[in-house]
């Protein structure tokens, strides 16, 4: 039975060893995130990951990795049994989502989800609503855990420099993941949404066809753009 979803962001320096001199820009959004992560383990202790990569890719329970490639050798795995090598290129989405479930109070296992950033609008909603239906047919409470950024163009500093079309979108895409705006999520423009670095665009749209046509009750604890990038920390009830 599906039972909630968390929407959290994926920079590395969420993770307290790669944030450095960056961790009291990032204090806010680690707490929305852990917080919210938090919610959704009091709701089921099994959870599914989405996130959006190179490729389309599944991860099981058993699957483990690190933030080596990022500077620290924090490890993170699912929550499955010990023992499994761990996977050197596992996407940063799979990684943030261990390194939360791992947060969390309890015992929380995790499958992850990786959507190819280039999967067309109708597909993604396909993927989400044959998710949903999936958890619903499971007796076990299920939650799903949806890792994903907003524009990358922000500020002049921002890992793909300003451009002046960002600020205005990202503030109807804060809006929509605000208000659980599912139209406007199904519409988002992945060429449009490409140019400006909004890389989360797949996932957010999984998240729409998951709810299909009934959105539920939202709340947003985090929304800001410390570092140019656009970051959003909420939960979206059936």
């Amino acid at each position: 039975m599906f039972t909630a979803a968390a929407l959290v962001s994926c920079p590395p320096l969420l993770i307290p060893q790669l944030a450095g001199a960056a961790a009291l820009e990032t204090a806010d959004l680690r707490e929305a995130s852990t917080q919210v992560a938090a919610r959704l383990a009091e709701s089921a202790s099994r959870w599914t990951i989405v996130g959006v990569g190179a490729g389309d890719r599944v991860f099981g329970p058993d699957t483990l990795g690190s933030f080596v490639g990022f500077g620290a050798d924090v490890r993170v795995g699912l929550g499955g049994p010990d023992g499994t090598a761990v996977d050197p290129d596992l996407p940063l989405p799979i990684l943030i989502g261990g390194w939360l479930r791992g947060a969390c109070p309890g015992e929380v296992v995790a499958d992850g989800l990786v959507v190819a950033s280039d999967t067309a609008p109708a597909q993604c909603a396909d993927i989400g609503a044959d998710l949903r239906k999936q958890l619903d047919a499971e007796a076990e409470p299920h939650g799903v855990l949806v890792v994903a950024d907003g524009a990358n163009t922000l500020t002049a500093k921002a890992p793909g420099a300003f451009d002046e079309r960002a600020p205005q979108v990202q503030a109807a895409l804060d809006g929509a993941l605000g208000a659980g705006d599912l139209e406007y999520l199904r519409q988002l423009d992945p060429a449009q949404c490409e140019s400006l670095g909004i890389e989360g665009r797949a996932a957010w749209q999984v998240l729409a066809g998951l709810f299909g046509d009934t959105p539920g009750q939202t709340t947003t604890l985090y929304q800001g753009a410390p570092f140019g990038v656009a970051y959003h920390v909420g939960t979206w009830l059936p």
